[in-house]
């Protein structure tokens, strides 16, 4: 056998023992996720105690960003509104100024 062929056969077989290690356990990989996301939260000061107001913080945001949102739209329908009011003014006024004469 040639150096490629035993890399090739050791790939596949390391690949095929992976494989079938993750059928067998298929809840590790949850457990090593809510691990990682546990450390990284306590890395950034935040205890397992905290979980009901970082989801309160969360929720805030979101209807923060949500009328923020809200209030955007209706500012724009307002300008829109200003510049459709005064070309309509100019133009009433210039066909009554140009009637009246």
């Amino acid at each position: 056998m040639t150096e490629d062929e035993i890399r090739r056969v050791v790939q596949q077989t390391v690949a095929q023992t992976l494989a079938a290690e993750r059928i067998m356990r298929p809840d590790e990989d949850d457990e090593v996720i809510l691990k990682t996301i546990s450390t990284i939260l306590t890395s950034f000061g935040m205890d397992d105690e905290d979980r009901k107001e970082i989801r309160l913080d969360f929720a805030h945001l979101r209807k923060w960003r949500k009328s923020v949102e809200r209030v955007e739209g209706v500012g724009w329908g307002a300008a829109v509104t200003i510049i459709v009011s005064g070309v309509l003014g100019a133009l009433w006024l210039g066909i009554k100024a140009s009637v009246g004469k």
